[in-house]
């Protein structure tokens, strides 16, 4: 499970030193990916493969299919970490997030999230205040 807040700065080749505590689970390879919020998740390689299962197995006659595929995997790169426990960024997504030098990276239970440190920065600070209310809608018995 990634957990916790790190703020690494990327070097000039793009690499990123990913928190010591996440490196156990990823030394084997990793996935950094797209995702919403102009973000990118690292996940293990394996539980990339696991989540990715059913969009792999989906009819591709289905246009939206196509589509998520599509996007998936070409905002996808498989990295393995160096000794130094550093990955290399792709540029294609250094632009997609904004991430320049100063970086965040966050643990959010099954991968940890990459963010521009000034994006984070501004979507922490507007949901916080949302932030007890997801506690009581996610965690409230139905009914109750």
């Amino acid at each position: 499970m990634f957990l916790g807040t790190y703020m690494p700065k990327l070097d000039d080749k793009g690499r990123l030193i990913l928190p010591a505590k996440f490196r156990e689970h990823l030394e084997d390879g990793l996935v950094i990916t797209r995702i919403q919020e102009r973000a990118l998740a690292v996940f293990p390689r394996a539980e990339f493969e696991r989540l990715m299962a059913p969009a792999t197995s989906a009819p591709t006659t289905v246009k939206q299919v196509r589509d998520y595929q599509r996007m998936m995997a070409a905002g996808a790169s498989f990295e393995v970490p160096d000794k130094q426990g550093r990955v290399t960024i792709p540029p294609i997504l250094r632009r997609y997030a904004g991430l320049d030098r100063d970086a965040v990276v966050i643990g959010a239970m099954n991968r940890a999230e990459i963010w521009d440190a000034s994006t984070w920065e501004s979507y922490s600070a507007d949901r916080e205040g949302a932030f007890s209310d997801m506690d009581e809608e996610f965690w409230s018995p139905p009914g109750t």
